[in-house]
């Protein structure tokens, strides 16, 4: 899967989301999950946030897309 993340990120962004990709110095040195995802924003209700740790970027949206788009978000292929 190739996603332009960038153009995710600005996607989501006009749709009143903040996006958030972290790399853990530490815990790729340990080789554990060092990627997190976080998507947080109006469409959300209840501080409902869709987040994960994963291995690589592409894991994380291979995570996090769908829940986005089950909630109505609209997300560039």
């Amino acid at each position: 899967m190739v996603v332009d993340v960038v153009r995710v990120m600005a996607a989501l962004a006009e749709q009143g989301v903040t996006v958030l990709f972290k790399a853990d110095a530490e815990r790729m040195r340990d080789g554990v999950r060092p990627w997190t995802f976080v998507a947080s924003g109006v469409p959300f209700h209840e501080g409902l946030l869709v987040r994960t740790d994963a291995a690589s970027v592409e894991a994380c949206l291979e995570i996090c897309l769908p829940q986005l788009r089950e909630r109505g978000l609209v997300i560039p292929e």
